[in-house]
C-alpha cells in the first residue's frame, strides 16, 4: 500500500489520463472519494475507489495502460459502465459493455399453445437452432433477454461488449470497431474471444486481455477460479489459444491431451481450464522515444515505435530463428536492439523495465529477403499513424459498409471457390502468371502457397498494399518459402496498368472500383481489357456491378458464375455478428474464361 504522494498526484492529473466522468472525483479529491493506489511488484500502479474495484492502472513511471468508470444500477448492483484501453503504438480503444444489441423477432401466434411457452422452452429452441446445449444458452441469455408478449410474439435480445477505437481518446466521435459476448465484469467468469478480429487495432487483443487478468485478479486474490472459454458462436483458433497462454495456463483435467488440440475443436473448446500464469506480460511507456516494451518474466516480448512508418512491432525471434515480419528485438549488452532487416536501432535500457537476462536466441539466417523488396520500386510512404490505423471497420448500423471493407466477402468467396470447385482448383494449380488488380484490402484471398508463380499486384492504396505485403511475407515465412519473393512484385496501379495490358496472364483478379458502376464507357474498356490481359482459355474473377456480364459477353468472354455479394455465405457470417449489415446492393461476383 502507497500514501498519496506528489508523484501519485502528478500521475492523476495528467492531461488526458483520467476522462471517463465518473472519475473526476479521484482527481479532485482522491483521499476523500475513497482511493487507494497499490504498487505491484514490478512497480506498476493500481488505483483503486471504493469495493476494490480498479479504476486505473499505469507502468511505474505513470503512463496509463487502462482506465475503468465503474456504476451502480438502481438494484444496487456495481457494473463496468466503460473502459478504455491505451495501445502500444498510442492510440486509445473503448470497450462499452452491452453496447451492441441485436434483437430477433419471432411470432410464436400460430404454434399450438404457445401460451404455455417459457422463457426456457425459448432457450431450448434457440440451442436446438445454434446446436449448442441448453446450458450454453442459459449462461448469455437472462431473463431479460426473452420476452413473450400477450399476442404471441418474442423478442430475443442477444446483448455484446462493443469495441469502439476513440477520438483522441474519447468516447465522444468514437468509432465502432468489434464486439465480444457478454463479459460479466463484476466478476470475471469466462475467458471470450473477440469477433471480427481483422478489425482489431494492432495490440486490442493482449491489451483487453491485460485488463481481464487485472479485474480476475482483484477478484480472486485468493483461490483462483478455474475459467473456460464461452462464445456463441464458438471461435476457437491458435491466435486465440497463444493470446490466453499469455495470461493463464491451459490444462484439461483428467486428460493427457494436449490443451491446444482440444480448445481447437469447437465441441470441446470449454473443456480447456485456464488458471493465471504465475508472471503475466508488463507493459512500459517511454513516451520520450515513443516506445513501448512488452516484458515476461523479465525477457522482452516485443517492442513498438509509434512513430515506425512499417506499422508493425518488433518481436522475439521465433523458433526457426526469424521474427515475425522479419522485425526483431534482442538485448545486446545495456541496450535494446531493434531490427527490420533493413536497418538496425538502439534504445539504452531503463532499469525500471524490469529486464533480466534474455535466453539466447536460436541462430537466424545472416541474411533473407524482407517484405519491402516486393516493392521493386521501393516500400510506399505511409505515415505511422496511418500504417498502424490501417484495419476494417464496419458500421454496427445499417449504413452501408465502405468499399474496402466490402472486398474480403467477394474475395474470400473466390477463395473458397477454388477450394471447392475442381475445374477452377485445376486451372489455379497449372496457371503461370497472375494479374492482382486494385483488390487493396483482401490480397491474400487472391493467392495459393502448393507452388512458385509469377505474381504481378497493383495497388491504389499504399497503406493496404504495405499491410498485405507484410502478411505475404510473414505467410512465406512460416512455410519457408521467402525465396518465393522473387517472382511477385507489388506495383501502384496508376504507373503500371498499361505496361500490364501489354502482358498475357492466365489468371486475373480484379475489382471495379465503385466510382465505376454508373461509369458505361469505362465499364466497356475494364471487360476488354480483361479479355486482352487473358490468355486464351484463361480465367477472371471479377467484382464489379451486376450489368458487367452483359459488358463481359460482348468481349467474347463466357460467365462460368455470377452472384450478388448480398447473398453470399461470406456475408452471411458477417451478418450473423452485425445482423443490420448492409452491402451495395449492386455488387456482384462473376468468373469468366476467355474463349479460346
Amino acid at each position: 500500500m502507497e500514501q498519496l504522494s506528489p508523484f501519485i498526484k502528478s500521475v492523476l492529473e495528467q492531461p488526458g489520463i483520467v476522462v471517463l466522468p465518473g472519475n473526476f472525483r479521484f482527481v479532485k479529491d482522491f483521499t476523500g472519494a475513497g482511493g487507494r493506489v497499490h504498487r505491484q511488484p514490478g512497480g506498476h500502479l493500481v488505483f483503486y475507489g471504493p469495493e476494490n474495484r480498479r479504476f486505473l492502472m499505469t507502468d511505474p513511471n505513470g503512463h496509463p495502460l487502462h482506465e475503468c468508470e465503474w456504476r451502480h444500477t438502481a438494484a444496487g448492483q456495481t457494473i463496468l459502465g466503460e473502459a478504455r484501453l491505451h495501445l502500444e503504438w498510442g492510440e486509445w480503444v473503448g470497450i462499452r459493455p452491452e453496447g451492441l444489441v441485436n434483437s430477433t423477432l419471432l411470432d410464436l401466434s400460430t404454434r399450438p399453445g404457445w401460451e404455455r411457452l417459457t422463457r426456457d422452452d425459448l432457450r431450448m429452441m434457440a440451442a436446438r437452432a445454434m446446436n449448442v446445449s441448453y446450458e450454453h444458452i442459459r449462461f448469455f441469455y437472462s431473463d431479460e433477454d426473452l420476452l413473450i408478449d400477450q399476442s404471441g410474439r418474442a423478442t430475443i435480445r442477444q446483448r455484446k461488449d462493443a469495441f469502439f477505437v476513440l477520438h483522441e481518446g474519447r468516447f465522444d466521435g468514437a468509432k465502432f470497431m468489434s464486439c465480444m459476448s457478454r463479459m460479466h465484469w463484476e466478476r470475471i467468469d469466462y475467458l471470450p474471444v473477440v469477433e471480427l478480429f481483422l478489425s482489431l487495432l494492432p495490440g486490442t487483443g493482449s491489451a483487453t486481455f491485460e485488463l481481464i487478468r487485472g479485474l480476475y485478479d482483484d477478484q480472486n486474490p485468493s483461490d483462483p477460479l478455474p475459467l473456460h472459454y464461452r462464445g456463441i458462436p464458438v471461435y476457437p483458433s491458435e491466435g486465440a489459444f497463444r493470446l490466453f497462454s499469455q495470461f493463464f495456463t491451459g490444462s484439461v483435467p483428467a486428460s493427457s491431451k494436449e490443451p491446444l488440440s482440444v480448445f481447437l475443436d469447437p465441441t470441446h473448446s470449454e473443456e480447456v481450464s485456464w488458471l493465471p500464469c504465475v508472471d503475466p506480460p508488463l507493459r512500459y511507456f517511454d513516451p520520450t522515444k515513443k516506445l513501448c516494451l512488452t516484458i515476461k518474466q523479465g525477457v522482452v516480448q516485443k517492442a513498438t515505435l509509434a512513430d515506425d512508418p512499417s506499422g508493425l512491432s518488433y518481436f522475439r525471434s521465433l523458433p526457426q530463428g526469424i521474427a515475425p515480419y522479419g522485425q526483431s528485438v534482442t538485448v545486446k549488452d545495456a541496450n535494446l536492439v531493434l531490427s527490420d532487416g533493413v536497418k538496425t536501432r538502439e534504445f539504452p535500457i531503463n532499469s525500471s523495465w524490469g529486464i533480466g537476462s534474455q535466453p539466447q536466441p536460436n541462430p537466424s539466417p545472416q541474411t533473407f529477403p524482407t517484405w519491402h523488396q516486393l516493392f521493386p520500386e521501393g516500400s510506399p510512404k505511409v505515415q505511422p499513424g496511418e500504417a498502424f490505423s490501417t484495419t476494417l471497420l464496419y458500421p454496427d448500423d445499417e449504413t452501408v459498409i465502405g468499399e474496402k471493407e466490402s472486398q474480403p466477402f467477394a474475395m474470400d468467396y473466390f477463395d473458397d471457390l477454388l477450394d471447392g470447385n475442381p475445374s477452377l482448383k485445376a486451372q489455379m494449380m497449372s496457371a503461370n502468371h497472375i494479374l492482382i488488380s486494385q483488390c487493396d484490402a483482401a490480397i491474400g484471398s487472391c493467392l495459393r502457397f502448393e507452388r512458385q508463380r509469377n505474381i504481378t499486384v497493383l495497388y491504389t492504396s499504399p497503406q493496404w498494399a504495405q499491410k498485405q505485403a507484410q502478411n505475404l511475407w510473414n505467410i512465406l515465412a512460416r512455410h519457408q518459402k521467402l525465396d518465393w519473393i522473387d517472382t511477385i512484385v507489388f506495383l501502384p496501379s496508376s504507373q503500371h496498368w498499361q505496361t500490364c495490358l501489354n502482358q498475357s496472364y492466365d489468371m486475373v483478379f480484379l475489382w471495379v472500383p465503385f466510382a465505376h458502376f454508373q461509369d458505361h464507357q469505362t465499364l466497356g474498356e475494364t471487360a476488354n481489357n480483361i479479355n486482352s490481359l487473358l490468355d486464351p482459355g484463361g480465367i477472371a474473377f471479377v467484382v464489379g456491378p451486376s450489368y458487367f456480364a452483359e459488358w463481359a459477353n460482348r468481349n467474347h468472354m463466357e460467365l462460368i458464375f455470377g452472384e450478388n455479394v448480398s447473398a453470399l455465405p461470406t456475408f452471411h457470417l458477417h451478418q450473423a455478428i452485425l445482423p443490420k449489415a448492409r452491402i451495395n446492393p449492386d455488387l456482384t461476383v462473376f468468373v469468366f474464361r476467355k474463349n479460346r
